[in-house]
């Protein structure tokens, strides 16, 4: 089969995007894959003193694999307006918002076979008027209309070393949880979190997991009805959908290795309860995973490092890890 490289998109450019890629390239040029680096090419050539001679200019993805072992492919989109290292600007949102437009059309005409983002800012583009909450959730609108029977994303899963957790609820104040948990969203998490595990992740017959929202999961109804009212039903249609669901647990003893060896993924009912465990369990190498997509995205489980960007101590593990699998789920896919 013919080996389509990966797209990576760069990020908030005044963050360490930019740098990291660099270093994942430096890392991941002799093993096999290749990418693409879909960006700003001053912004590559700057970080962090990077010489440019390690960088090529290409017009077209298929150049990559060719290239790759010698230099960063870079699918060269110019920004408009000048970066200053940590100093986030709502002037270089156009620009982040094409390179993740144009990584996801490449994906979606099949050019390269997986798209990596570096982290964004949400503020500055808010501040120029982008109206998604995340990443995933642009993601979802932009692949909408090539979604096909059976995907029902987006839904955000974060690994690290032997764990896997999905969010019923992502970027939504605790405040708030309360009203959009339901049946439906559980179900919805639990479906396209067990399709993923067969499909991406190789597993005949996924376990899943599903926490409880209160303490001590309710506590049998005594610190809040959620469980009994709206987890233990959203159980029992999964068990009926064919999936081998089981819950609610209790958040707080979920996560010690011997619960996990009980389950494949956790479907956790908000930010906090999934993503606490997993920067304990691996800070570092980490990654975020949008499920129920007909293309394969991937994304270091790490912010911008504005505080750190433009001083060249940023560490690329997470990226290299996101890298990894995003080729990894790629290559099962095109097997399959």
């Amino acid at each position: 089969m013919k080996s389509r490289p990966l797209a990576l998109t760069l990020g908030d450019p005044a963050g360490v995007g930019p740098e990291i890629v660099v270093k994942a390239w430096q890392a991941l040029r002799g093993e096999g894959m290749s990418f693409l680096a879909v960006g700003d090419f001053e912004a590559l050539a700057s970080a962090s003193s990077t010489d440019a001679s390690i960088l090529a200019r290409i017009t077209e993805p298929g150049e990559a694999p060719r290239l790759f072992r010698k230099a960063l492919p870079v699918l060269d989109l110019p920004l408009t307006a000048p970066v200053v290292a940590g100093q986030p600007s709502p002037a270089t949102a156009p620009a982040v918002i094409q390179w993740i437009e144009t990584a996801v059309g490449l994906a979606l005409s099949g050019e390269v076979a997986a798209v990596v983002t570096a982290p964004i800012a949400k503020a500055p583009l808010y501040a120029a008027g982008f109206r998604f909450p995340g990443h995933t959730e642009f993601l979802g609108e932009l692949t909408a209309a090539a979604h096909y029977d059976g995907e029902r994303g987006p839904i955000m899963m974060l690994t690290a070393r032997d764990l896997k957790v999905t969010l019923v609820t992502v970027h939504a104040p605790l405040a708030r949880v309360h009203g959009l948990i339901s049946i439906e969203a559980i179900v919805k998490a639990g479906l396209v979190t067990a399709q993923a595990l067969r499909r991406d992740f190789g597993l005949a017959a996924p376990r899943i997991a599903v926490a409880g929202l209160n303490p001590h999961a309710g506590e049998g109804g005594g610190l809040g009805r959620e469980e009994i009212e709206i987890v233990e039903p959203a159980v029992r249609t999964l068990r009926d959908l064919g999936v081998d669901a089981a819950g609610p647990f209790p958040a707080d003893s979920m996560f010690p290795p011997e619960m996990r060896a009980r389950y494949d993924a956790a479907v956790c009912l908000y930010h906090d309860q999934a993503l606490i465990p997993v920067k304990m369990l691996d800070f570092w190498g980490g990654v975020n995973v949008t499920l129920g997509l007909p293309i394969v995205r991937t994304s270091p489980d790490h912010g911008t490092g504005f505080d750190i960007a433009g001083r060249g101590v940023a560490r690329p593990d997470s990226l290299i890890a996101a890298i990894r699998l995003a080729d990894e789920i790629a290559r099962r896919r095109q097997a399959a």
